[in-house]
């Protein structure tokens, strides 16, 4: 293909994904224009919204002003004055995300990837101006310098992801800038650091992500289990709010864009320190404390423990941590030979918790922000402390991990021959 055709097809994906990201929330909202208003109601209302919904889901803080009326029935005195709402729906944050690290992988494929590259932002640059530029009504207004911006950055992070991802397979002489550059950075690691520190820094980040990954895994579990749960509690909210047909069905759609923040609040409850629905709230694992909450069916799904529950809650990171070590530690083990085992033994487990730390704790900062106006200001999980909580306990577990088992080097490196050879008998 020539440079204008990878630029073309670039172009293409970009503007798929930007139709597609709008159009979620766009084709539920006509439904509901055409069942409920009959439509009566001027559809550039509805159009503004979906818009609305995808900046909100590339990070666009969007200003709130409701109608007198609408204030009155809210019953919030703070409703009267504008607020921000901040908190992103993070499915459409990783649809983004998502989508532009297939089109780079694509790009990376090509010759011309750089044009493929400048082709897809520019046409998501455009398209998000074009789009934040109609999208401000009388009630919302989204922050038109991060409407034009976040959600390029956004996918370029995508991008940037498949583009590395892609040329990382190719080979140095092969591989254009990006493949000179991964090799020069390599070259340069090498001489920073030796093959056992290396050795050390891998089976860190193996292991810290794979401990982050597992805590979330278990996390979407634990939700699952508490829906089916509270599954009668959830039915009657549904019923309570009257919201019809369609406007169920768009209510679904706006819960299921938030499930992956719900995940992540529930991996914080399992961390420890919890998360709030309003100021002065905290649902914890020893204590819940609520105050008044909007009527979303799916928060009738959040944990709610008793002390002794709570407990057996926080064995799960540190059980994690555990495991994630005993992982990692005879490959490391054999790539150390014996040399200052303890000392990177200890440095390794350290490294774990901070992986896992830095990704759980920027977790929680993605997923956090404020819904609505006055105490609703704040919503989700504190980052630091999320981050603290889980370095400490996955860093702990790991180092008990990293001092179980055989040290000698042999073992290490014998042990799954030795195992394969007991399957074959």
């Amino acid at each position: 293909m020539n440079r204008t055709t990878v630029a073309m097809l670039a172009a293409l994906e970009a503007l798929i994904t930007v139709a597609i990201g709008i159009g979620i929330s766009l084709v539920p909202l006509t439904i509901l224009w055409a069942v409920d208003s009959g439509f009566s109601v001027d559809w550039t209302l509805f159009w503004q919204g979906a818009v609305d919904i995808w900046l909100l889901g590339n990070g666009v803080d969007i200003e709130v002003t409701l109608p007198a009326e609408m204030v009155g029935a809210t019953g919030l005195a703070a409703a009267a004055d504008p607020f921000f709402v901040t908190i992103a729906p993070l499915a459409l944050t990783a649809f983004t995300v998502l989508m532009g690290a297939r089109a780079g992988i694509r790009a990376s494929a090509t010759r011309y990837w750089q044009s493929a590259v400048v082709a897809a932002l520019g046409t998501v640059f455009v398209l998000n101006t074009l789009a934040a530029l109609t999208s401000p009504s009388e009630a919302l207004r989204p922050s038109l310098w991060q409407a034009i911006l976040l959600p390029v950055v956004i996918y370029a992070l995508g991008l940037a992801i498949g583009v590395l991802l892609g040329r990382g397979r190719i080979p140095a002489a092969h591989g254009g800038v990006v493949g000179r550059l991964l090799s020069r950075l390599q070259d340069r690691l090498d001489e920073r650091f030796d093959r056992f520190d290396r050795a050390v820094g891998a089976a860190a980040l193996r292991g810290g992500l794979a401990a982050a990954t597992a805590i979330l895994g278990l996390s979407a579990v634990l939700l699952a289990v508490l829906v089916m749960v509270n599954f009668g509690l959830i039915t009657s909210l549904y019923q309570g709010a009257q919201l019809g047909v369609a406007g169920g069905a768009a209510t679904t759609l706006a819960q299921i864009a938030f499930v992956p923040n719900l995940v992540v609040w529930v991996a914080s409850w399992l961390i420890g320190p919890g998360f709030a629905i309003g100021a002065g709230s905290a649902i914890s694992p020893v204590s819940t404390v609520v105050g008044p909450i909007p009527g979303l069916p799916i928060l009738g799904a959040l944990p709610s423990g008793s002390l002794a529950f709570g407990f057996l809650g926080l064995l799960i990171p540190v059980l994690i941590g555990y495991l994630a070590a005993t992982l990692v530690r005879p490959r490391l083990v054999a790539a150390l030979g014996g040399r200052s085992l303890v000392r990177r033994l200890l440095v390794t487990a350290a490294g774990i918790g901070v992986v896992a730390g830095l990704a759980l704790g920027l977790l929680a900062w993605f997923s956090a922000g404020a819904i609505g106006p006055g105490r609703l200001g704040v919503v989700g999980p504190n980052p630091w402390l999320v981050g603290s909580f889980a370095a400490i306990e996955v860093g702990i577990a790991a180092a008990i991990g990293m001092a179980s088992g055989s040290s000698k080097p042999g073992f290490a490196a014998q042990a799954p021959v030795l195992r394969a050879a007991d399957r074959l008998r």
